[in-house]
């Protein structure tokens, strides 16, 4: 798939649910967000065939998303389905970690390739402090399980301020580069005033060469992060949503009115 700007369309980053086990500070209020009905919510089968269709016309990487992937029930069986599915060279998935020591030998197995793990600092009091209920620790196992699992490279997310000179940024470099982790430095975003800049050390945040989509746990694929657009698989049918999307992909990023990103998965 071609966008209007030349842009190869290949990557489709899929949000499996829209709840987390956590409350960090940047992603959502203390008391939570509301959520999408269960009614709602894709179905296995739905995420699938959704995939599936894509695949067809062009996508080979596929990252799951949340909220937090690992809270949504038979995550494991979803990750066999979509192994399964002839084309797709790269299926990944962004965690919190805190699950993982629990998950990843499984999640290999059914046929996940790697994970990135969001971490933001080292320091107990701090995590908790943006967390507001998390474990360091927690996480630390579960990247350690992750790296026993075969789940490689492993990538650590590390949201910043403003630079990734930042004491605690730089404490997570340092834990990187002993572990055999790859980081990645994003600084904080906006989507209501269309707050964003370039990943450092990673791909996202970069219009100019944007290659991505997102499919919303309740079923809309989203030409761009930071843009209202979606087009609903349900009402339009899969492929008709696909090429609108594409059809309809900006230029660049500006702002994001209606969704939050514990819903669409960052």
């Amino acid at each position: 798939m071609i966008d209007r700007f030349k842009r190869k369309i290949n990557y489709l980053r899929v949000s499996v649910t829209d709840r987390c086990n956590l409350r960090c500070v940047y992603c959502m209020p203390e008391q939570g967000v509301e959520l999408i009905n269960h009614k709602e919510i894709l179905t296995f089968e739905e995420i699938v065939e959704i995939v599936r269709t894509g695949v067809e016309m062009g996508i080979d990487k596929v990252r799951l998303t949340g909220g937090e992937p690992l809270v949504r029930r038979g995550i494991v069986s979803l990750v066999r389905m979509l192994s399964e599915i002839n084309g797709i060279k790269d299926l990944a998935m962004t965690t919190n970690g805190v699950f993982l020591d629990k998950y990843a030998e499984s999640l290999a197995k059914a046929g996940l390739h790697r994970v990135n793990i969001s971490l933001d600092t080292l320091d107990p009091e701090k995590f908790r402090q943006i967390t507001r209920v998390g474990n360091v620790q927690d996480v630390i196992r579960g990247i350690e399980a992750a790296k026993t699992a075969g789940l490689i490279p492993v990538k650590i997310n590390c949201v910043i301020k403003k630079s990734p000179q930042e004491e605690d940024a730089l404490q997570v470099a340092n834990y990187c580069k002993e572990n055999d982790l790859q980081v990645r430095y994003i600084k904080e975003m906006d989507l209501e005033d269309g707050i964003f800049s370039k990943v450092i050390g990673g791909e996202g945040g970069h219009c100019a060469v944007c290659n991505r989509l997102r499919l919303t746990a309740n079923g809309k694929i989203k030409p761009c992060l930071f843009d209202d657009l979606e087009f609903d698989v349900r009402e339009l049918g899969i492929k008709e949503a696909y090429l609108k999307a594409v059809g309809q992909k900006p230029r660049s990023g500006t702002e994001n009115k209606i969704n939050k990103f514990s819903n669409i998965g960052g």
